[in-house]
């Protein structure tokens, strides 16, 4: 027994020996892999996101003259992609095979790449999603009767092609995409980032070929959110589908080279001016029809624009260029987002000097008329608690201001602002103040006319409004000078020797209501591009203010609501209309909303809960009361809310961060996680854009219209609307004691 425990003991020596540990392995053994291995890495490589896929089959519908082109999509893509086309279809012959990698229409050989006209060449798109989903094809050809339906997997049919009725072209469905690759469709779960990108994708191939009609939606969606129709022109897409405050702001740019030596190129495109403000880069580029991205390029009209341009603007810009196509390398790219162009260099640098030569021709026109007026005012006209200063005689000398009394920056003194420091050209000012007047009047005759209405409850609202106007209020707003942002809520402003908090929510409430009385009847109105059905609104606002949301009796309590409020509101669309140019039309669409103020457009998300203001609030059977209540739902909806986004400064960027499981545990394991990799940039970007545009509707808009305009109330002395924070009189004594 005790040799035999001996001899154990010595045999788990030798296996625990260093010796054992580093003897030498033998190599692995190469093997071919299994055509089915080949085919998913591959598969992989070509369809990164649902966003590739789309892509891939779009421009497949572009090759087949197709004339209108439809993408539904669930789920960020992940369930269903429908991609649907009146192309000329697929012949019933070519079935079998349509889904085998590397068979194609478009070429036969090698050099036939140096002449490509179409999108595809590969022959890999189809059969790659083959090998990561479900793929159903429902094509008809011209002449034939009926169409055919047929599935594929693994790139081969899993049944023959079955007859079945069919509209023309050709309809691909792909379902459950990376069905099979899990670890791809765990890093893809945000169905909201994926159908973004598909948004953006279709918005871009739009305005590019705008003589093809695109459209996407969600599937269940009665309205698409890209939904564009053949234009004559490229300016005409852009406005159709990114805007007209985008469209209006772009110059057109062309640059062409016919060198000898090799450089052949026309570039012609649209850039946006000095006056677009955004907070993120846009590129549509086109390079021989195809869409493509180009870094060198982008950063190169980057550099431009932030020499040119205030730091925080970014270009939208819009460029196709064409090429011989023996100068273009297309095939450097799996996703063939990427080519390779001949003299790249010298191109890029041609493109580049062309736009800033544009911009900066541009910006000599620019001009800033609110500045030109306040400077000509305060030569003509002195400030109000100012004594008129009589001429001087000789050897007589100024009365030298207490440094304790004197103001440093007053809305009638330029003194201390920029355009102060700016040389101003001379004017012959006698021959200008009758000028000066005339304008003067004809503004604030067109923003406020004087017979806005001949209804005595109007009149009686306006009367009350000016019957409780707070004379001291009153000279402060007209000539107190906006400093800036303190939070959300507060702006700063002076006045004379006092700084003031003053609610920009409140006042921007109050003027609105009051513009509204005084512009009755007579309002410019606001088109809605897409008619939105009341009760969805109604029933999405009572949705937003209910916090028990597993009742199922409350959901058909709100629909029951929203049914009454549509039907009330469309009883009073006649009066809507005709006095606050308010359209609901006969199927119960909102179609139009006035406008209160030029240059100024409401927060849209603030629609829903003021439709539903209007239908409960509002008491309709008195006149007056009925003015007045429309009136200050009016009001509360155009007011300046902050946006429903939190503001990305400070602590509201923790709602922007995504956190990813890796990322968590990560973090678990005491590890550093970098929060700019977890940033929805699209949606920061979003929430920058709309604070920095309620930032400059409050400095260009809101203050130049309340001097003109409002009429504060008395109670806005004593409710908190403005909080005196500092007197440069009671600083100057804190100083003196120090």
């Amino acid at each position: 027994m005790i040799d035999d425990g001996s001899s154990l003991t010595v045999e788990m020596e030798v296996e625990d020996s260093p010796a054992a540990a580093i003897a030498p392995r033998e190599p692995p053994k190469i093997q071919r892999l299994e055509e089915s291995v080949i085919n998913r890495i591959a598969a992989g490589e070509v369809i990164q996101r649902p966003v590739s896929a789309v892509k891939e089959l779009v421009e497949n519908s572009l090759d087949a003259d197709s004339s209108s082109i439809s993408v539904v999509v669930m789920d960020g893509g992940l369930k269903l992609i429908q991609v649907s086309d009146d192309g000329h279809g697929i012949r019933r012959e070519d079935l079998p095979i349509l889904c085998e990698r590397h068979t194609t229409s478009k070429l036969t050989k090698y050099e036939d790449l140096f002449s490509l006209s179409s999108m595809g060449f590969r022959g890999e798109a189809l059969a790659s999603m083959t090998y990561v989903a479900h793929v159903t094809v429902t094509s008809i050809t011209k002449g034939q009767i009926h169409g055919y339906r047929v599935s594929y997997r693994d790139g081969v049919m899993e049944h023959e092609p079955k007859a079945c009725a069919a509209v023309k072209g050709t309809q691909i469905m792909v379902e459950n995409l990376f069905y099979n690759m899990i670890a791809r469709r765990k890093t893809l779960q945000n169905s909201a980032d994926d159908y973004g990108k598909i948004v953006d994708l279709l918005s871009r191939m739009a305005i590019h070929h705008n003589n093809v009609s695109f459209s996407c939606r969600k599937h269940g969606a009665v309205k698409a959110d890209v939904h564009s129709v053949v234009s004559p022109s490229r300016l005409d897409s852009i406005r159709s589908v990114y805007g007209v405050s985008v469209a209006k702001n772009l110059m057109k740019v062309e640059v062409s080279s016919c060198d000898p030596s090799g450089c052949t190129f026309d570039m012609e495109g649209f850039i946006s001016n000095s006056n677009y403000v955004a907070k993120k880069t846009i590129l549509v580029l086109f390079i021989n029809d195809r869409l493509v991205e180009c870094s060198a390029l982008k950063r190169a009209i980057e550099i431009v624009y932030a020499a040119t341009l205030p730091k925080a603007s970014k270009p939208f810009v819009y460029m196709s260029i064409n090429l011989p196509r023996e100068h273009v390398d297309i095939n450097i790219h799996p996703t063939k987002k990427e080519v390779s162009l001949l003299n790249q260099e010298i191109i890029i640098e041609m493109i580049q000097s062309e736009v800033e030569l544009k911009l900066r021709s541009a910006n000599d026109t620019r001009t800033f008329q609110e500045q030109k007026v306040e400077y000509i005012q305060s030569t003509l006209t002195s400030s109000r608690s100012d004594p008129p200063v009589s001429p001087l005689l000789s050897g007589q000398k100024t009365q030298k201001v207490p440094v304790n009394k004197m103001v440093r920056t007053d809305s009638s003194d330029p003194a201390g602002r920029l355009h102060a420091f700016l040389q101003p050209k001379s004017h012959n000012l006698p021959d200008k103040v009758s000028s000066l007047s005339v304008v003067r009047s004809s503004v604030r005759q067109r923003r406020n006319p004087k017979e806005t209405a001949d209804l005595s409850s109007v009149q009686e609202l306006i009367a009350g409004v000016d019957s409780c106007c707070h004379p001291g209020l009153l000279e402060t707003v007209r000539n107190c000078t906006y400093v800036g942002m303190a939070d959300d809520v507060f702006a700063l402003v002076q006045y004379n020797t006092h700084l003031y908090l003053a609610n920009v929510v409140n006042l921007s409430k109050e003027l609105m209501y009051q513009q509204t009385l005084r512009r009755f009847a007579h309002f410019n109105a606001i088109q809605l591009s897409d008619p939105a059905p009341l009760s969805e609104l109604i029933l999405l606002a009572l949705k937003e203010e209910d916090l028990d949301l597993g009742n199922e009796n409350n959901d058909d309590l709100k629909e029951r609501i929203a049914e009454m409020n549509t039907d009330l509101l469309k009883e009073k669309t006649e009066m809507l209309d005709e006095y606050f140019s308010i359209n609901i039309d006969s199927n119960g669409n909102l179609s139009r909303l006035p406008v209160i103020l030029d240059q100024y457009t409401p927060d849209m998300d603030r629609v829903p809960e003021f439709l539903l203001c209007l239908g409960n609030d509002v008491e309709w059977e008195d006149e007056k009361t009925c003015f007045q209540g429309v009136s200050a739902a009016i009001g509360n909806f155009y007011a300046m809310h902050p946006p429903l986004l939190p503001n990305p400064s400070g602590d509201g960027i923790q709602f922007y961060t995504k956190r990813s499981e890796s990322s968590q545990d990560n973090t678990d394991l005491g590890g550093n996680v970098e929060m700019e990799e977890n940033i929805d940039q699209d949606l920061l970007s979003d929430a920058e854009n709309a604070w920095a545009q309620r930032e400059w509707s409050i400095q260009h808009v809101l203050f130049p219209s309340m001097r003109l305009f409002l009429k504060p109330p008395a109670a806005m002395a004593s409710n908190g609307t403005f909080v005196k924070v500092a007197s440069l009189e009671k600083l100057y004594k804190i100083f003196e004691r120090c």
